[in-house]
């Protein structure tokens, strides 16, 4: 792992960003080195200790660290001193995903089928690793220089060696054999991402209600609704369909998803949204 001192790079900006785990910050820098822009996320260790995630951090920094794909974000290395830890992460041009699609309120087919298809390929390239990723969500995405998707999160991210029983990641996107509480393996990932297909053509996920019970109540049943507007082609419900199956055994595997008519038939092979 690489390790780096502060003085290697120039600062560019600065900016605050909520965490689920803790407050961060994230500074963008130049790579003297390389003359590239970095993104340097900056996290306090008091912080880390309070909230009980160190073990959680090294396992991100561990992960990310040996990963190489075009659709996931780099982790270049890390460094530290007394009082926080340093990653040092690519640099994604365009921003927060979940930003856009709270300004656009929901993609097009074919923005969102390029987007599903990436992330397919992504999903594979890490599934061939034993890494389940456990929270894809749009907050969790962001988007590089060429309008290419990027897993920018790893904090929920385990080994697949063993089957897990922790419930972890976003309500909205918990499958049910973990709000069951049940063993889960790689599957979590399909079911995560038949979720984000919904969210991306309807601008909400499918089973958010106005009480947590509600939400646990719809997603152990698959109370899969399609509302009427915006109009989604039938193809797009069938994909959406085949993932979210409560037989986690049963859900389209992520090969087949890159095989279904929709995708085939929308994504932009160059995984580049053109909007």
């Amino acid at each position: 792992m690489t390790t780096l001192e502060i003085s290697v790079f120039s600062i560019c900006a600065l900016v605050n960003h909520p965490s689920e785990l803790l407050c961060l910050t994230v500074l963008f820098f130049v790579w003297k080195q390389s003359n590239q822009i970095v993104a340097l996320k900056v996290l306090f260790k008091s912080q880390l200790k309070q909230s009980q995630v160190e073990h959680q951090l090294r396992r991100e920094v561990e992960i990310q660290s040996h990963l190489r794909h075009p659709n996931i974000l780099r982790l270049y290395g890390y460094f530290y001193d007394q009082t926080r830890v340093y990653l040092i992460l690519e640099y994604a041009a365009k921003g927060e995903l979940y930003k856009e699609l709270t300004r656009c309120k929901h993609f097009s087919e074919r923005r969102s089928a390029t987007y599903i298809a990436s992330l397919a390929r992504a999903l594979i390239y890490l599934h061939g690793k034993h890494v389940i990723h456990r929270d894809i969500k749009p907050e969790n995405l962001l988007v590089g220089a060429q309008g290419e998707i990027k897993i920018a999160d790893f904090g929920w991210s385990v080994h697949t060696f063993n089957r897990r029983r922790t419930m972890c990641g976003t309500l909205d996107y918990l499958p049910p054999e973990m709000v069951e509480k049940t063993e889960h393996d790689y599957h979590v990932d399909i079911w995560s991402l038949g979720i984000l297909c919904y969210e991306f053509l309807y601008g909400v996920p499918p089973f958010e209600a106005k009480e947590h019970s509600e939400t646990y109540r719809r997603i152990v049943k698959v109370d899969l609704k399609f509302p009427l507007k915006p109009f989604v082609s039938p193809a797009a419900k069938d994909l959406i369909s085949q993932m979210l199956v409560k037989n986690s055994a049963q859900r389209l595997p992520l090969h087949k998803v890159l095989e279904h008519p929709w995708i085939v038939q929308n994504a932009d092979p160059s995984g580049v949204c053109r909007g």
